[in-house]
């Protein structure tokens, strides 16, 4: 099977920047940063004895603007199709019914041409919603089971918006908010944790997590604020695993929707890590590492700028949205929380990753 994937322009995620549009695209300024990778993207499903029905969601690379796939295949033992989400989200579906071996894999190859993707904002610019938009974008501005709007959110969002109207403006005072009061894990994993299901009301309590407990904190807060937003699931091509056989986990971000900008890309978690000095220790060094584009250089303020607005060429998207509705529907699972890698299920029971199947990343960065 061979798919190039392009979506259509009503689908594209990324910032559409038109001609009389009052926000400069960062392009217009400098040239965009590109790369081009080959990817190997694998599933090793691990088959429950006296399985009857096993099914199989798998993520692939979603294209648009910053990130245009091609040569696309996958290999595969048993028959499989691509499905959509309730989001719009292209996924591997097969189904393997009395399977008679142990483990079966799937594997998809890709290239990828990924491109910088952002948008200078300027306040002055920008204007809130009218009726009839937030009507439009109402499934953006909804909670979701672990992004919750609720009485201490909305406490917490007049406390940091206050009279702001200007929407540009509320997105950058709930950006520094939740710069300056959540810490990434990965700086002190002794004493700091994530949620396991990316939770803003973890985030919100503990003052720490993940990248999903970072923006599904933040995204809580905006669409309290009246600012449609989405979140990203996806991973980094870094530079220290180019050609490495070692999986390339994943990373989220979000992306904010500002009338005549588009849908703009922010990283508040990567913000937290490259804006700020981390002290590195023998306990955090490598997680930390691990948890930014292209390894820890050293802090650089400029970094809290750029991910307001931006993000860099060296990601690949699997879904967009939470609270998903596979196709076919599961049976242990709807809607499903996020679509991150892949899920599975024998005979109805969902399998747990790492003890059910596992994925694994790899890449090689084409000069």
């Amino acid at each position: 099977m061979i798919r190039t994937h392009l979506l259509p322009a009503a689908t594209l995620p990324v910032v559409l920047v038109l001609a009389y549009s009052p926000f400069a695209h960062a392009n217009e300024k400098a040239v965009p940063r590109r790369a081009t990778f080959e990817a190997r993207h694998e599933l090793k499903v691990t088959v429950p004895d006296g399985t009857k029905m096993l099914r199989v969601w798998f993520t692939t690379p979603q294209g648009g603007p910053g990130g245009r796939v091609s040569d696309f295949k996958v290999e595969s033992p048993f028959p499989h199709r691509i499905e959509k989400d309730s989001e719009g989200n292209e996924v591997l579906f097969a189904e393997v019914e009395n399977p008679s071996v142990k483990d079966i894999t799937f594997v998809e190859t890709f290239v990828l041409d990924a491109t910088e993707q952002g948008t200078s904002l300027e306040p002055a610019a920008a204007t809130p919603l009218d009726a009839a938009e937030m009507r439009e974008f109402a499934r953006y501005l909804e909670p979701n089971a672990n992004i919750l709007i609720d009485d201490e959110i909305r406490a917490l969002q007049k406390t940091i918006v206050g009279e702001e109207k200007n929407p540009v403006a509320v997105a950058r005072r709930i950006y520094d908010w939740v710069l300056d009061n959540v810490d990434y894990w990965v700086k002190d994993p002794a004493n700091k944790k994530a949620s396991p299901v990316g939770s803003s009301a973890y985030c919100l309590d503990n003052k720490c997590g993940n990248c999903s407990d970072f923006h599904s904190l933040w995204t809580a807060l905006a669409r309290a604020s009246g600012i449609p937003t989405r979140m990203v699931f996806g991973s980094y091509f870094k530079a220290s695993l180019d050609g490495v056989d070692k999986d390339q986990s994943y990373h989220c971000w979000v992306e904010y929707y500002i009338k005549g900008a588009g849908w703009v890309p922010l990283d508040v978690s990567a913000a937290d890590i490259l804006a700020r000095d981390v002290p590195l220790t023998d306990e955090n060094r490598t997680l930390v590492d691990l948890a930014t584009p292209s390894g820890y250089p050293g802090a650089d303020p400029t970094k809290a700028d750029y991910y307001f607005s931006h993000i860099e060429e060296r990601r690949v998207t699997w879904s967009r949205g939470r609270d998903l509705i596979l196709s076919p529907r599961p049976a242990a699972a709807t809607p499903l929380n996020a679509l991150i890698k892949a899920y599975v299920e024998a005979d109805g029971v969902a399998l747990e990753e790492k003890r059910g199947w596992e994925r694994k990343l790899t890449y090689r960065e084409r000069k």
